[in-house]
């Protein structure tokens, strides 16, 4: 988090700050703290300086009482967090009105005659309050982050009971009332912890977070088929370790996701990832080039001790039955060239600690560090050479599913003998694609990446012998329908971790050769041949004189993004269309407001005027939206939402002819800046005004369909909400993707029936 304006230590104040959501509140307030206290101290007081001040004074004053105001009603539902968060809210409110008094500046000499004190005449006083506020804003921020943990932590709780319950059911109507509960409690956990992974602000969490909802996905349906498959064999022992192998992989899968969200382990200690050769390489390369500066600092017994950690490593490579002769050969010469040009540079670091003649001494250590750079570079390349390639075979050998047909074929039939066959072959096809994801981790490249290897290896370890034990037991039972199915989706789930790794494989490739997969941000800058009118625009940045007096400007829009921010935390529906377009318009405008400070990420007009053509492209999205929704309302309410977004379309369009209109000249180009900001202020005012009677108008429309609806018509649309199309197929952020569960929890009750 950036350090606090008010100059030393983090305004966190000791409170870690994990997720992104409450990072993102912060920052509007901090930075208009940071402009009420980083004003000049010979600043001309001038009546529109003044207003500004006081403006923003209040602004500041007013969010802090909206804020306090949803503290409080948070504490008084909260018992065990009432007395801390009330202390928190009660620091922020004193805060918020301390800088509403200093700020109160509308008659300076007034106040200079009654000896109150200002911003200016009282620096102190304002540093103080302004730390203050921030320390307790962010207080109540970690602690209403807390409360989100203990709704992950009881839906958990609730979830484990059920799976208790359906794991000693011994019947099939037991079984169909207890499963439908389950389903439902999985959804409410799987929205709570889909929020929670987007939100997170550390990298590896949210990867650890994915893997533990991606056991969650797979598993609830393996964990229904396998329940029916021993409700119907109740005495096949196949089918019963079958189905104890999924319960356990759920129960480690949602102690994970505790773990996660509470940054702790059940058993008190840290779970440190084990060291890869990536990782290694680079701690090493990083002591190596610390030579030049340190020569007397470096142990060379360190250096010496972590290159052999790291030879040691590549014995995974090297001593692999699936490692080719010639391979073998070169990574065992590149280890021994990396060894020879370390000792080399050890006794260069020797010699040139004792040596008088120091630039001879410089020149040598710096050729020694470029060598040894180079060697332990090339085994890296090696390395990545044999781990891609040996993916990318078994990738292609398994593309056509053969041994998972065999199997289902001789189970089908009944052939045990067949089946234990083919087990054989597919136990052999495992081992050989969990020792290829432990040698991909190695060099993964980033360690999200790495825990996605780590992920993907445990999955094939855990679901070749479930696949096994699932077609021994239709081998056993041939003629049964629900072992046939059972088999089915486990076999469903292997081919499905099959594309995961491709795309693992990918996204490793990616990182080796400098290429970051683009994630999707809420900023857009330009891109080569992505907007028409870069050729056609020279860019430019604004001079001291055209940045102060715009930046009165980008503070109101500052103020707007505030605005809209403060509307979209009121929905109900986070995952809202409406509101994830608002979402981005109000980030864009955020930094476009930084722009104006001379901040951020937009360093040019040209960068300017395509992130305002991109807002446009949003804002006319969001026009779309609201069509939509004007078809599902009344006559009253209809016109009002038709006649705002005709205002949104228009202001989205004169943005859009702005911000392509190429223009020559600095005063030209100046005035275009201008009128950019202004058009985003306009569509920022419709969408501020939108979004409480957008909110009040869905609320209304989603209450009279559930009071109008039948009973059973109202289940259909929450199955066919829970459950979507996009859900199934893995796009949903907050959905597992529970697979057809619907048309699963219809068919218990024909269950084998015939």
């Amino acid at each position: 988090m950036a350090s606090s304006p008010c100059g030393g230590g983090n305004f966190d104040c000791g409170l870690e700050i994990q997720t992104r959501s409450v990072e993102q509140t912060l920052i509007p307030l901090v930075s208009q703290i940071t402009t009420l206290i980083n004003h000049k101290d010979k600043l001309k007081k001038t009546e529109k300086t003044l207003r500004a001040i006081q403006r923003v004074g209040q602004a500041v004053s007013v969010a802090v009482g909206r804020f306090v105001a949803v503290g409080e009603a948070i504490a008084a539902e909260n018992e065990d967090l009432k007395d801390e968060m009330g202390l928190a809210c009660f620091e922020a409110r004193r805060a918020g009105t301390a800088i509403a008094q200093l700020t109160d500046v509308s008659s300076l000499e007034q106040c200079e005659g009654d000896g109150r004190s200002t911003v200016f005449s009282d620096r102190t006083g304002m540093v103080k309050a302004a730390r203050m506020l921030l320390s307790s804003v962010t207080k109540v921020l970690v602690l209403a982050d807390c409360i989100v943990i203990k709704q992950i932590i009881s839906s958990r709780n609730k979830v484990l009971v059920t799976l208790e319950q359906l794991e000693r059911v011994s019947t099939f109507q037991e079984f169909v009332q207890i499963f439908s509960q389950f389903g439902n409690e999985m959804v409410e956990f799987a929205h709570l912890t889909g929020d929670r992974q987007n939100d997170l602000k550390d990298e590896k969490k949210r990867a650890r977070m994915a893997a533990a909802r991606a056991v969650l996905e797979k598993c609830t349906m393996m964990l229904l088929t396998a329940s029916k498959t021993c409700l119907r064999h109740p005495d096949c022992e196949s089918a019963r370790i079958n189905k104890e192998a999924v319960f356990q992989r759920m129960r480690l899968a949602l102690e994970q996701v505790i773990e996660i969200v509470t940054d702790t382990r059940s058993d008190g200690e840290a779970k440190a990832l084990p060291v890869s050769i990536y990782a290694g390489i680079k701690d090493f390369k990083v002591k190596v080039e610390g030579l030049r500066d340190s020569l007397c600092c470096v142990s060379c017994e360190a250096v010496a001790a972590q290159l052999e950690a790291l030879m040691e490593k590549t014995e995974d490579f090297t001593d692999s039955a699936y490692t080719s002769h010639e391979q073998r050969e070169t990574i065992i010469q590149l280890c021994q060239i990396t060894r020879q040009e370390t000792k080399q540079l050890i006794n260069t670091w020797r010699h040139a600690q004792q040596s008088l003649k120091a630039k001879e001494a410089t020149d040598e250590m710096e050729l020694s560090i470029l060598k040894t750079c180079q060697s332990i570079s090339d085994l890296r390349r090696e390395l990545h050479k044999v781990a891609v390639g040996r993916a990318t075979e078994l990738l292609k050998l398994h593309s056509d599913h053969l041994v998972l047909k065999a199997l289902k074929a001789s189970g089908g039939d009944g052939n045990l003998e067949a089946v234990a066959d083919y087990a054989g072959t597919l136990t052999e096809h495992k081992e050989q694609l969990v020792e290829t994801c432990r040698l991909l981790c190695h060099i993964s490249g980033t360690e999200p990446l790495e825990i996605t290897c780590i992920h993907a290896e445990e999955t094939f370890r855990v679901i070749g012998p479930q696949i096994i034990s699932a077609a021994q037991t239709l081998a056993l039972h041939p003629t049964s329908k629900i072992a046939k199915e059972n088999l089915d989706v486990f076999c469903e789930a292997w081919e499905s971790q099959l594309c995961d790794m491709a795309i693992l494989l990918k996204e490793i490739n990616d990182v080796f050769e400098g290429r970051r997969g683009d994630k999707k941000t809420f900023l857009s800058l330009p891109r080569p041949g992505h907007s028409a009118n870069l050729k056609t625009v020279k860019a430019a940045k604004l001079d001291a004189e055209e940045q102060t007096t715009i930046a009165k400007l980008g503070l109101e829009l500052c103020l707007f993004t505030s605005d809209v921010d403060s509307e979209v935390e009121r929905w109900d529906e986070q995952d809202h269309e409406m509101v994830r377009l608002c979402q981005i318009i109000s980030s864009m405008a955020y930094s476009m407001y930084l722009f104006t400070r001379g901040e951020g990420l937009l360093k040019t007009t040209l960068d300017l005027f395509h992130q305002a053509e991109v807002l446009s492209d949003q804002g006319l999205q969001l026009c779309h939206i609201l069509h939509s929704l004007s078809t599902q309302l009344l006559d009253e309410d209809r016109i009002l939402i038709l006649s705002e977004t005709e205002k949104l379309s228009d202001a989205c369009q004169q943005l859009q002819v702005c911000a392509k209109t190429p223009v020559q000249g600095k005063s030209a180009i100046f005035q275009k800046v201008d009128s950019s900001i202004q058009n985003t202020k306009g569509i920022l005012t419709v969408v501020v005004y939108l979004l409480p009677i957008c909110n009040k108008l869905i609320r209304k429309c989603k209450s009279e369909r559930s009071c109008v609806a039948s009973p059973q018509h109202w289940r259909e649309k929450q199955l066919n909400t829970t459950v979507s199309e996009e859900t199934l197929n893995g796009k949903g952020s907050n959905g597992f993707g529970v697979k057809s569960l619907e048309q699963h929890m219809a068919s218990l009750t024909f269950l084998e029936s015939k």
